[in-house]
């Protein structure tokens, strides 16, 4: 029973998960909790058979606000940096998401099942586009507002999305692609202006009605579908369920994050990213906290630190490049209101960069490790030990292990591929499958294990430490970047006559794409310094500008296998100096 704190059993108390069974006294209560969440880990009792996170959390944490029993801070808190304010209650929160819940069934005809593709940077409108599309039973696709239109009109044809909703900045690069999209058939935009072919997202919702009933949804029902980049071809369809998402934190929740209902939470992710939707949706709301956002056009070390000093942030959630760039100003002449918690995940943090950190503020930094496919599976929990190097233990509902080749798992302190048990009980937080790629699905199962592509040890002691990707992947400020989109982007430059991209580590992001490229002979004799600028901004304008290689380094050949393959490892090797 110790898993469980206080803070969890009124929670759950308060909840009460559909299909759950508790009885009133406290320590029969708790003894309850205990016993049904050690059944669902086991398999031995079925998760509740209908779930929707509008209804089954953020309703009735409506309802507790209604009665003078949650603090008197807001649900959502947004602020732009220019003087604007936005905040909500939970009732508030509610009542304008069925409005948009509205918009997109009565106004755009859009369905239960349907998929929307969301590109909006920080903005609230973003928040309620998510709770509307829970209500709607609407499948959420969000991307990040760096897509370029070939990136959008990939997503737009691969997912067969019914429609996209985004701000003016994006929507000349929509209106390029549309007319090769033949399942879209609405476009919301969200600005104070008007352009053709468009709907005014703010327009409509704000003149809808409010009466909406949220649909009923299976808890294995698709949810949101995240694009992750692959080592090989295009970005891959990764789907969350509503169990996957929304009901998961409803157990594991307090183990990364330590919430309560006082507790304001800050999360720096890109609304593109999963950490978004885990740090700045789910996890803090069902523990009924307040999401705090900053629209961070840039992310700058100033607005980051003033903003902690002005606003009573208690838990922060960064990308290690994030920590970088501040243990680089005089923190002495900072004073964090309320900041108690820091946590970063996205890739591997410098022990040294903690140090810092630590002697600077006072604070630790809590590790945490996962995937787009499984949420967070391991993680420096609050009160855990902290260990430099280390991204903690596995989460609830995970048995993390280190495998071979042959998914046999190995001892403690032998390096292997990280892993998440998957049979014969199929974890609650993992992903359902890549949508429409069911040879994908199955390569990422080897024997009993979902195998994540990285490598890791665990020592006596439970802890796991990452050794890095067992593929291509680059994991740069914490977006996943797959080298082929970079080099298909190179390549179709007319100097490109062969390229590899790989890794290469830098002081600020962690690690950072390098293009080794291989020149066509028209162009040998150009200035390799003006030309590799040419490069750099071609990939920006091709693809989305957050992937073009940093670095650009010219070479005669690139080393290959016997059968042609290029052996990207090798110049991985060298870059990391472990030639």
């Amino acid at each position: 029973m110790k898993l469980f704190k206080l803070q969890t059993l009124k929670c759950l108390w308060t909840l009460k998960p559909p299909g759950w069974t508790f009885r009133g006294h406290p320590r029969l209560f708790a003894s309850d909790v205990y016993s049904q969440y050690e059944s669902v880990r086991r398999g031995e009792q079925e998760i509740p058979k209908y779930f929707n996170f509008a209804s089954d959390v953020l309703d009735k944490w409506s309802e507790i606000e209604k009665a003078g029993k949650r603090p008197s801070n807001p649900a959502f808190w947004w602020i732009s940096g220019k003087g604007e304010e936005v905040k909500w209650s939970f009732e508030e929160l509610g009542f304008l998401s069925r409005k948009v819940a509205n918009v997109l069934t009565k106004v755009c005809g859009l369905q239960k099942g349907d998929r929307v593709v969301v590109i909006l940077p920080r903005i609230p409108e973003w928040w309620l586009v998510n709770v509307a599309c829970m209500r709607a039973g609407i499948v959420l696709i969000p991307g990040i507002s760096q897509l370029s239109a070939k990136d959008i009109l990939y997503r737009l044809q691969a997912s067969k999305a019914a429609g996209i909703i985004t701000d003016d900045t994006l929507a000349p690069a929509v209106d390029s692609v549309a007319s090769e999209c033949q399942f879209l058939k609405t476009k919301l935009m969200v600005s104070k202006g008007s352009r053709e072919g468009w709907l005014n997202f703010t327009d409509l919702y704000k003149n809808q009605s409010a009466d909406h009933s949220c649909v009923k949804t299976r808890i294995q029902d698709s949810m949101t579908i995240f694009f992750t980049s692959g080592t090989t071809g295009s970005p891959k369809m990764t789907e969350h369920s509503q169990g996957s998402l929304g009901f998961r934190p409803l157990l594991s929740e307090r183990y990364w994050l330590d919430l309560t209902p006082s507790d304001v939470i800050w999360s720096t992710a890109d609304t593109g990213w999963i950490v978004a939707s885990l740090a700045s949706v789910f996890d803090p709301w069902v523990f009924g906290s307040c999401i705090f956002i900053h629209k961070l056009p840039q992310i700058e070390s100033a607005v980051i630190l003033n903003t902690l000093c002005r606003f009573p942030i208690d838990v922060l959630v960064g990308a290690p490049t994030l920590f970088r760039m501040l243990v680089q100003n005089d923190l002495s002449n900072y004073k964090f209101m309320n900041l108690r918690h820091c946590i970063s995940g996205g890739e591997p943090l410098n022990p040294e960069v903690m140090e810092q950190w630590k002697s600077k503020t006072g604070l630790d930094i809590h590790e945490i490790y996962g995937q787009t496919e499984t949420g967070v599976i391991c993680s420096v929990f609050k009160g855990m030990k902290i260990k430099p190097g280390s991204m903690g233990k596995a989460a609830p509902f995970y048995d993390v292990q280190i495998i071979d080749k042959n998914a046999n798992i190995l001892p403690p302190g032998q390096q292997g591929e990280i892993a998440v048990r998957s049979k014969p009980i199929r974890p609650l937080g993992l992903f359902s499958e890549y949508v429409d790629n069911p040879k994908k699905t199955a390569e990422s199962q080897r024997g009993d294990f979902y195998v994540t592509g990285d490598r890791g040890t665990m020592g006596e002691d439970g802890y796991f430490q990452f050794i890095g990707r067992d593929d291509d992947i680059i994991i740069s400020s914490g977006y996943r970047i797959g080298p082929f989109e970079v080099e298909s982007a190179l390549i179709e430059h007319p100097a490109v006559a062969e390229t590899a991209v790989v890794s290469s580590p830098d002081p600020l992001r962690g690690e950072v794409v390098k293009a080794f490229v291989v020149l066509s002979s028209t162009f040998s004799s150009a200035d390799l310094e003006s030309l590799a600028r040419d490069l750099q901004e071609h990939v920006k304008k091709t693809t989305a500008p957050y992937k073009y290689p940093r670095k650009v380094e010219f070479v005669q050949e690139l080393p290959k296998t016997v059968t042609g393959k290029i052996k990207r490892n090798e110049l991985r090797n060298k870059e990391w100096g472990r030639m």
